[in-house]
């Protein structure tokens, strides 16, 4: 049995854009097992060239990204949406072990269940190699982002 997770589908432009900021607010967590209850236990994945399903593989997914993305901070913008379906569009910033930053910049599909969980993620990412000094996402590390901190949109990204 599962448990909603509102807003639920079919989605209005308010709601679509209130499941974008949940997303967005709890991969800013960091805490795979968090981010991965938004997903049906058997959600299908497609991050990059990586391929897998369900949660425990996600969980182990995000562990290995969070451990690599250091001071990761994400930024997610509703690109479309209709009935159980929302489209994405995103950037985050990172650095790795060595201390190279880096903003990604990337395209997600999304597909929920009638609980409002997502039973499919798509994504497609390109990293860019930036300088610190060119670093756009500034809040505290593990928090979301402020209601007052620009958008991918106000950026111009």
């Amino acid at each position: 049995m599962s448990v909603d997770r509102p807003p639920l589908p079919p989605f209005t432009r308010e709601t679509a854009i209130q499941k974008v900021r949940a997303a967005e607010d709890a991969w800013n967590t960091r805490d795979p097992e968090r981010v991965a209850l938004a997903y049906t236990e058997y959600s299908a994945w497609r991050n990059r060239s990586e391929f897998f399903q369900g949660r425990p593989a996600i969980v182990a997914f995000l562990t290995r990204k969070w451990n690599r993305e250091l001071e990761y901070r994400l930024i997610k913008e509703l690109w479309a949406f209709t009935g159980d379906r929302i489209a994405v569009r995103f950037a985050y910033e990172y650095h790795d072990d060595s201390g190279t930053w880096f903003r990604a910049y990337g395209n997600e599909n999304w597909v929920f269940d009638a609980h409002g969980l997502m039973r499919a993620r798509h994504a497609s990412i390109n990293d860019l190699p930036i300088a610190e000094s060119a670093r756009l996402f500034h809040w505290d590390r593990g928090g979301p982002r402020p209601a007052e901190h620009p958008g991918l949109s106000e950026l111009g990204l």
